[in-house]
């Protein structure tokens, strides 16, 4: 075996200067766009009269004035400080499937034909991109096995959203709206699964998980009763457990006059292998900014498909994609919808990354996208239990785990106290980028999730092994030298890490940031 490169010496550009509005100077231009001729003038006349009063701004907007050299350094900086799949070794986010995206997708989604679309234009001018979203729709049905999908969401939790609304209309057209309003789900299940339901007028029963990871099944018998509505789960779970019951639980819920819905964020591993029909589900859906190649792009944009059966397409939210034999339509006409949970049909630029990525890599190489992730994380598991003997996989010790792994750090935290948030600070400065813990709160001890998807080499597996190997190995000397990092990356450590539980502290935009800290 070879020596393992790891980047030790690796040190990245710092840009200790503040966000773009805070370099602003009044009077500052970067471009100065010449007045209108006078024939244009007399043409067009006063332009801003032409702009209805009613959505006319009474002030200029509050944007940064900066001359031009200080605008492209800028944006040049916060490049310099951002690691990514074209950079660095990243080994995927544990869930989230953080795979490399091919670069001609992106030359695709910024054609003309493409990005300057409308959502607004007129049918017959947008043939092409309907007939996209229609073929993508089959794919999608052939990959599940459900009847019918929608491209509507923004993303997995809004596609959860959009199951639950479903799920309540469903119920409420059949009377029992009241009467059933408990929804199942388990603890290592997406908390989407949690939170969605329940904005969607939902309680919520979350069992824990047994010796297998998973709730015993006996668990499901005990939660299941009148009341039960559906359920909403996950499978493999965050665990990368596949749950063996699945089909013996989603009978007992049907047998209860639930429905059931299969959370695939989880997918990458079972594409052609193993589909939501055979296990009896009536609604799942994908992440498309995971599963089918294309970037998650900082929490947006993104696309949940949620995919039906027959018994529920007439709920559906306006417009469907439809096709007629000649012509691609947007059919409004559906009395039982939901109505709309978004104001178009979807993000297209997404979806035309996706589309490229399959009709690339064809029906049988679907299949193999899911091998080779699962060699991937065996290679990865047993190669980390091998080198550092302080990480454990708690449950189902033996038991074959399929795209993912939640590892604990408990044995290291309790010999050195260093836990996960100090090893994941660390590992930046080794210019290795995702290192992902746990959703809250953490069923496993100091965990670490890991899931190193299909498009990731043996050397970067072996790389990302031997950085954290040698992070216990500095935690083991010195744990304040890791409790303190990073020291060679662009992100750094937070001094008071209770703020951000603190609401009253958040700003999503500099306009509230002013407002919080009364500098308006």
């Amino acid at each position: 075996m070879g020596i393992v490169k790891v980047r030790k010496n690796f040190h990245q550009a710092r840009w200790d200067e503040p966000i773009i509005f805070e370099l602003s100077t009044p009077g500052l231009r970067g471009v100065v766009p010449p007045p209108p001729e006078k024939e244009l003038q007399e043409a067009v006349g006063d332009a801003e009269k032409l702009i209805p009063s009613s959505i006319r701004r009474k002030t200029p907007p509050g944007l940064p004035e900066l001359d031009q050299k200080s605008v492209l350094a800028h944006y040049l900086h916060l490049a310099q400080e951002t690691l990514g799949a074209n950079l660095c070794n990243d080994i995927s986010e544990g869930t989230c499937t953080m795979k490399y995206n091919p670069r001609i997708n992106e030359e695709i989604a910024y054609l003309p034909g493409i990005a300057a679309l409308h959502p607004w234009q007129d049918e017959d001018t947008i043939q092409g991109i309907l007939q996209i979203y229609y073929e993508f729709e089959q794919i999608l049905k052939e990959v599940s096995g459900m009847d019918k999908f929608l491209l509507h969401p923004q993303g997995g939790a809004h596609a959860v959203f959009t199951a639950a609304c479903i799920m309540r209309a469903y119920h409420i057209e059949h009377g029992n709206w009241g009467k059933k309003d408990e929804i199942i789900s388990a603890a290592f299940t997406h908390p989407c699964d949690h939170a969605s339901p329940a904005t969607a007028g939902f309680k919520l029963i979350i069992l824990p998980p047994g010796p297998d990871g998973y709730p015993p099944l006996e668990a499901f018998e005990e939660a299941i009763s009148e009341r039960t509505a559906g359920l909403f789960i996950t499978n493999p779970e965050d665990t990368g457990i596949y749950n063996l019951n699945i089909d013996k639980i989603v009978k007992m819920v049907h047998d209860a006059g639930g429905l059931c819905f299969y959370d695939q964020a989880n997918a990458n591993v079972l594409l052609g292998i193993a589909r939501a029909r055979e296990a009896g589900f009536d609604m799942c859906h994908f992440n498309i900014h995971k599963t089918f190649g294309t970037p998650h792009g900082c929490s947006g944009p993104g696309l949940g498909a949620l995919g039906v059966r027959e018994h529920l397409i007439k709920y559906l939210p306006v417009p469907t994609v439809e096709y007629d034999g000649s012509k691609y339509y947007l059919d409004y006409n559906r009395p039982q919808s939901i109505g709309k949970v978004r104001q178009f049909v979807g993000p297209a630029t997404v979806l035309i990354r996706a589309y490229a990525w399959v009709m690339a890599v064809g029906k049988e190489y679907l299949r193999e996208v899911s091998e080779i992730s699962t060699i991937n994380h065996n290679y990865l598991q047993k190669k980390l239990l091998e080198r550092i003997p302080e990480l454990e996989v708690p449950y189902a010790e033996g038991r074959f785990r399929l795209e993912e792994a939640r590892y604990s750090w408990r044995k290291l935290t309790e010999e050195t106290g260093v836990g996960t948030d100090d090893v994941m600070r660390r590992i930046g400065d080794y210019g290795i980028q995702h290192y992902w813990s746990s959703h809250h709160p953490w069923v496993v001890p100091e965990p670490m999730t890991l899931e190193p998807c299909e498009t990731y080499r043996k050397e970067d597996l072996d790389e990302y092994v031997e950085a954290l190997a040698q992070i216990v190995e500095e935690a083991k000397k010195d744990p304040e030298f890791v409790k303190n990092a990073p020291y060679k990356c662009a992100s750094h450590k937070r001094d008071d890490e209770a703020s951000l539980d603190d609401p009253n502290k958040w700003a999503l935009t500099w306009r509230a940031y002013l407002k919080k800290h009364k500098k308006a």
